[in-house]
């Protein structure tokens, strides 16, 4: 499992085609991508690692503090991009990337794994769909979690 952390002040997802709309004020905008190797060992590590991670200011200008810490809201965004291959031409492979019938029930239990974790809920994108996701970066802090890198 690959996501990229986003620290942010805002963001938002719109899915207009069926007048969908997410948002969340200060908090964390999470990408998250899927593999068929994934466990559900690899869902509950990224989940209680983001919901801890520290990288949010505190009263001394210090990343010290976790998104729970400081009550942000979080908006999980599913983005099989995050497995694109470059390596050959010009044109990225996503052949590494969960097809949905694999990636779409990780992706649910994920966003529920984090809801625990944080203790409240997840606002998220719709799995598939053509989504416009905005946001404003708060730092910028940007982090890489990938379950297949801990050690």
């Amino acid at each position: 499992m690959r996501t990229v952390i986003q620290r942010v002040t805002e963001a938002s997802v719109d899915v207009p085609a069926e007048g969908y709309r997410a948002e969340i004020g200060n908090g964390l905008l999470v990408l998250a991508a899927f593999i068929d190797e994934d466990t559900q060992e690899d869902l509950e590590w990224t989940a209680r690692k983001i919901a801890a991670m520290r990288i949010f200011d505190d009263h001394e200008g210090v990343m010290n503090l976790s998104v729970k810490d400081v009550g942000g809201d979080v908006l999980a965004v599913s983005q099989f991009t995050l497995y694109a291959s470059t390596v050959k031409g010009n044109r990225p492979s996503y052949i590494k990337a969960a097809k949905p019938d694999v990636a779409i029930p990780l992706y649910e239990k994920f966003v529920e794994l984090l809801e625990q974790n944080l203790e409240k809920p997840v606002r998220r994108g719709i799995f598939g769909a053509d989504m416009k996701v905005s946001l404003l970066n708060d730092g910028p802090v940007t982090i890489i979690v990938d379950s297949k890198l801990k050690f």
